[in-house]
This record gives structure tokens, sequence and C-alpha cells, in this order.
């Protein structure tokens, strides 16, 4: 994920909040695809967490992992804010290609 893409999901989700809360019924918090990167999402930060245990990552790369993960979890719903509460297709191609390369990361920080 790039900083922009970070930053535009941020920027939105803060933008958004105040009509979100009024339209929480509408969410479908258990849509397929937002369940579905959710859960990958759980599943690395329990890795993370994991490796902490092992003494690897190092403190500072398992917060940076940990920054990765909010980032996505933002833009996902920041995607569903606009999408009446589920992510399209599309949004979870992306979304799943940036977990993938977080973790990769995970891997390649747990490994060396």
């Amino acid at each position: 994920m790039t900083a922009f893409s970070a930053l535009r999901a941020a920027a939105l989700v803060l933008a958004l909040g105040a009509g979100t809360a009024a339209h929480a019924s509408e969410w479908d918090w258990n849509h397929p695809r937002r369940a579905e990167v959710g859960a990958r999402l759980d599943r690395q930060q329990d890795r993370i967490v994991d490796g902490l245990r092992d003494g690897e990552p190092s403190a500072g790369q398992a917060h940076r992992l940990h920054q990765e993960d909010t980032a996505i979890r933002l833009e996902e719903r920041a995607d569903a804010t606009i999408g009446g509460g589920a992510i399209s297709r599309g949004e979870q191609r992306t979304l799943n290609a940036q977990e993938n390369a977080v973790s990769r990361q995970i891997q390649f920080e747990r490994t060396y």
C-alpha cells in the first residue's frame, strides 16, 4: 500500500465517519468479501504477535507490519463506506494483493 492510498483511506474514513455512525445498521458487516479480508488481517496480526514471542520480528518491525495491516483495514472500511457496507470483487482483489505483500514481509521478518 502506498502512503498516498493509506492517507486517502484515512481521510475518507474521517470525512465519512459521522455519516457512517448514522447508517451503521445499513452496513453489511458480514458480507463474505469483507469477512474474508478481515479474517486474513486477523490471522496476520496473530502471526506478527506469535513471531514477537519467538523473537522475530523485532518490536520495530512488528510495529511497521501492524501499521501496514491497519492501513489495509482502513482502506477496506473506506471502500465499504462508499459501497454501502460491502466491497466489490475488484476492491477485494486489491486488498488481497496488499495483504499478500504484508504476509510475505511477515514471513521474511520471521525467517531472517
